[in-house]
């Protein structure tokens, strides 16, 4: 068989979308044993050109908390922790539902994924994100 490596051009396209959606957000209020619950915006950026993200946070009660700012590097992976993003010492509060909207610069793929340590069954949750074009 002949040669059946990608030029490397191709393996470091951008690649996935510039809008991406989560709309089920959910800090969990405790955890038991040894893991912490927590949520995280996995970001994953192909490309070779860093991507500067503005998430914003919307809430079901109150205004949303808009353009936190993050940066995945090229070629690199980066999970955000949801209850560290931070604007003016506002944060997320646990226990409350919210959603998330990721824009990007350039192409990101984004899945988000909960660890939930509430119960002693934990549990772990992992989905893509839904990307808007347009």
């Amino acid at each position: 068989m002949g040669n059946t490596e990608l030029p490397q051009e191709k393996v470091n396209q951008p690649r996935g979308s510039l809008f991406w959606v989560i709309p089920d957000g959910y800090i969990p209020p405790e955890s038991r044993g040894e893991l912490l619950s927590h949520e995280s915006i996995c970001v994953l950026n192909c490309g070779t050109q860093a991507a500067k993200l503005s998430i914003d946070i919307y809430f079901e009660d109150r205004e949303p908390l808009e353009g936190l700012v993050e940066v995945v590097e090229g070629r690199r992976t980066r999970h955000i922790r949801t209850a560290s993003l931070e604007r003016d010492g506002e944060r997320i509060p646990a226990g409350i539902p919210y959603a998330i909207t990721v824009t990007s610069d350039v192409p990101v793929i984004v899945q988000y994924s909960r660890l939930d340590t509430t119960q002693p069954e934990l549990a772990l949750m992992s989905v893509m994100a839904y990307p808007v074009e347009g």
